[in-house]
């Protein structure tokens, strides 16, 4: 695995950020850590990217511990903070210079740039000052600058904070071209970045772990209770179908169609079936609905 977090506190005076959080990320996964603003994501990220000493627990990249093999574990990551720290002063092309310095590129450093220049789309910019960027292309910017040493992992403390909608989208899709060969970790609020990236969602809140599944798992999670989709060949009384044991309301959404809410005590498919050989109804088609990544993240991190 490329991440591992075992048991992690982190105290700020009096105030717990982390409280006993352990994860995973394997290599080759992109991972969502996400939660409300203040849960604990950027101190898990500085604490990971060895800018930040926890009060108790273990963290290792790619094998080397955090706090006792720290220059190891810079090799091996390549980390975008929140606020994107840059010279704005320096030319894009002379600040990757610098950068490639820090990580003694030695003679590579000039194909690095040119590499890294074209995969984060800087080439219209490549002769500006970083002063003079759009906040879209300072991002690609700190994206090029995680990236130069070619690191094992990515660290990305919300990326997208502050784009507008077209260079939202830019930066996913690099974000997903670069998870095809890198182990990646980045933090948001905003759901629908997850959707559109992550195989796997770690949720915080309150400094606490309180879900740790894949993307799939995500839309299938739900803690008070489930949708089934159900298309009868005629009409039915909604009253009738209110007196299927579990059923919590019953929607007619179109035509024959329902949306019947229901405890998560039971599958009450079978109920369903009962219910229509009883009154002669065939069921044409029937499914539990995914609920939406939001409607989870709220249920999760609700107050």
């Amino acid at each position: 695995m490329s991440i591992k977090v075992s048991h992690i506190t982190k105290i700020y005076g009096e105030q717990k950020a982390l409280d006993d959080v352990s994860f995973t990320v394997n290599a080759g996964e992109i991972v969502g850590l996400v939660g409300p603003n203040g849960a604990g994501k950027s101190t898990m990220m500085k604490i990971i990217t060895c800018y930040l000493p926890q009060n108790a627990g273990e963290v290792s990249v790619c094998g080397f511990d955090v706090v006792e093999q720290s220059i190891e574990v810079r090799k091996k990551v390549g980390y975008l903070p929140e606020h994107n720290p840059l010279y704005l002063d320096m030319y894009v092309v002379e600040y990757l210079e610098f950068i490639a310095g820090i990580h003694k590129l030695g003679k590579a450093t000039k194909a690095r740039i040119a590499e890294m220049i074209e995969m984060t789309g800087l080439e219209v910019e490549r002769k500006k000052k970083i002063g003079a960027l759009s906040r879209g292309y300072r991002q690609r910017v700190g994206l090029a600058q995680a990236l130069i040493h070619d690191p094992e992992v990515l660290i990305l403390d919300e990326p997208t904070s502050g784009l507008d909608p077209n260079q939202i989208v830019d930066i996913r899709n690099l974000i997903k071209k670069v998870g095809r060969q890198k182990t990646v970790l980045f933090s948001t609020h905003i759901m629908q970045e997850v959707e559109a990236v992550c195989d796997k969602v770690i949720v915080i809140d309150k400094g606490k772990i309180v879900a740790n599944k894949s993307t799939l798992e995500m839309h299938q999670y739900n803690t008070t209770y489930q949708v089934i989709s159900v298309e009868f060949d005629s009409k039915v009384n909604k009253n009738l179908l209110k007196e299927i044991m579990g059923v919590i309301e019953a929607t007619n959404t179109r035509g024959n169609y329902w949306s019947i809410k229901a405890g998560m005590e039971n599958d009450i498919r079978p109920e369903i079936f009962k219910f229509a050989v009883k009154h002669n109804i065939t069921v044409l088609s029937m499914n539990i609905e995914e609920q939406s990544l939001e409607e989870t993240f709220h249920q999760l991190t609700k107050k």
